[in-house]
């Protein structure tokens, strides 16, 4: 569907009263669009909407008009530069930001000192505990079989 007819759909959403999908459709079209300020800022409204300061300070991160409660909501949501990052969902290069400011938070957040990223062992201990668990379900799934079985041919 097209950008100008999702958007109309969005409008008739919003006047219905349904935000949840005027929410949903915005989001895919910012993340079909991740470059358009405008789609940004119109799903920010939706979140404020929602009483959601963090996500209207995510979806106005770049932008430097924004509010800064939303922003130091957004931050302490997300309190770290990659996760901040991330829940941009910016896809491309910085160079593709619409203003300097935009492009500045951008590369703030892109200078992200080795030591400051997250450590993937907490997540590779969970992952072990996981492949584990898997493991012992799997061994007592197997030794119920071979009993029955072996009950079978007795």
């Amino acid at each position: 569907m097209p950008l100008r007819d999702t958007l109309a759909r969005v409008d008739e959403d919003l006047a219905a009263g349904r935000v949840p999908v005027a929410r949903q459709r915005l989001r895919g079209l910012v993340s079909s669009f991740p470059h358009d300020p405008a789609l940004r800022r119109r799903l920010a409204e939706v979140y404020r909407l929602y009483g959601e300061p963090a996500q209207a300070g995510r979806w106005m991160y770049l932008e430097q008009d924004r509010d800064p409660a939303e922003t130091a909501a957004f931050e302490a949501r997300y309190p770290t530069t990659a996760r901040r990052r991330a829940a941009l969902g910016w896809d491309g290069p910085d160079s593709l930001a619409p203003t300097d400011f935009a492009r500045e938070q951008l590369a703030e957040l892109a200078a992200v000192p080795p030591e400051s990223v997250e450590s993937s062992g907490h997540a590779d201990a969970k992952g072990t505990l996981a492949a584990l668990g898997c493991l012992v379900l799997a061994l007592g799934f197997l030794a119920i079989w071979v009993i029955g079985v072996i009950a079978l041919f007795r």
